[in-house]
């Protein structure tokens, strides 16, 4: 394939990819319309990203006030054990399971490089059920994990590449 036409194709990929996380929906009449494509282009063009694994999900954008939870992130810092063992119990997803149990959602979890070793996004009803869930975290992983630093969200601004459409309840936070 000339190397034009590839450069063409991956611009066309971005400029859907850019839609899909600007928009946050998948409507393919609004993407091809953003993008100033055919439908059929935008449609071949998501089917490959999905294929391909460029795109690996959607997700809709939750007011968590709304549902009576809030979003809570742990950051970790991992002990010098070997992550071998550790991978095999990540894999096992039994902290999901478990985490449900207790009325915690698991909405990301990111390996990391930096200050912290990993990080987790969770829902739960109140800062009671977060330290529950970070207290279960510490015993399954327990030969793994050093320590644990629990920060809820007060106020989301973006999400998702998504703008919070009631962003004008950050004017409460004035001092």
């Amino acid at each position: 394939m000339p190397k034009r036409r590839t450069m063409r194709r991956d611009d066309s990929e971005k400029r859907v990819i850019q839609a899909l996380l600007e928009t946050g929906e998948r409507n393919i009449d609004r993407i091809a319309e953003r993008c100033g494509f055919s439908r059929q282009k935008v449609w071949r063009i998501i089917k490959k990203l999905e294929a391909n694994h460029t795109i690996w999900g959607y997700h809709p954008v939750v007011d968590q006030k709304k549902l009576h939870t809030k979003t809570f992130y742990m950051f970790i810092k991992k002990t010098n054990e070997p992550l071998d063992a550790l991978i095999d119990i990540i894999l096992t997803r039994d902290i999901e399971k478990n985490a449900e149990k207790i009325g915690i959602y698991i909405q990301t979890s990111i390996y990391l490089h930096g200050h912290f070793d990993w990080m987790v996004v969770f829902t739960a009803e109140d800062i009671k059920h977060a330290k529950k869930f970070c207290s279960l975290f510490h015993r399954v992983y327990q030969n793994y994990v050093r320590e644990c630093y629990l920060v809820e969200e007060i106020f989301p601004v973006k999400v998702c590449g998504i703008q919070n459409p009631e962003i004008q309840l950050l004017n409460e936070f004035r001092y």
